[in-house]
């Protein structure tokens, strides 16, 4: 399988003036655990995730007032639709990260994260053919 079949390919974007509130209602709403981070002033997309808000919001810093673009993650990896879902997934365990933000030939194509792995291969039985010394580096 690949990251085209498991990814989401609507995706919420933010702005990196919206307050950690804003981003997280928007996300409660939406359902989903990561928001796209598109700054005009940025070389490439960045993003904000929950476990970002948690961390903010749990060492005291205020939801009302902090802004997204100091709680983003830049340096991504970005993924191609193309790339097998093992692939994915041991980039992601690499990194230690759950979201992939997925780009085809320079736009945003989708996201895909953890969760849509391995709803993947549950739905489609799938076993992962990655060694484990693989998905460990």
């Amino acid at each position: 399988m690949q990251v085209r079949e498991g990814m989401s390919d609507t995706v919420l974007t933010i702005g990196p003036s919206h307050t950690l509130r804003n981003a997280a209602e928007v996300m409660c709403r939406r359902n989903v655990g990561a928001a796209v981070v598109l700054d005009p002033d940025a070389p490439g997309p960045s993003v904000i995730t929950e476990r970002d808000i948690l961390q903010a919001v749990g060492s005291g810093q205020d939801p009302d007032s902090e802004l997204v673009a100091n709680h983003v993650t830049s340096n991504l990896t970005l993924a191609s639709p193309d790339w097998s879902l093992e692939r994915a997934a041991a980039t992601m365990v690499r990194g230690s990260f759950r979201h992939l933000v997925v780009y085809e030939r320079g736009e945003l194509a989708g996201i895909l994260s953890m969760r849509d792995i391995m709803r993947c291969w549950t739905q489609d039985g799938a076993t992962s053919d990655v060694p484990a010394a693989a998905a460990q580096a």
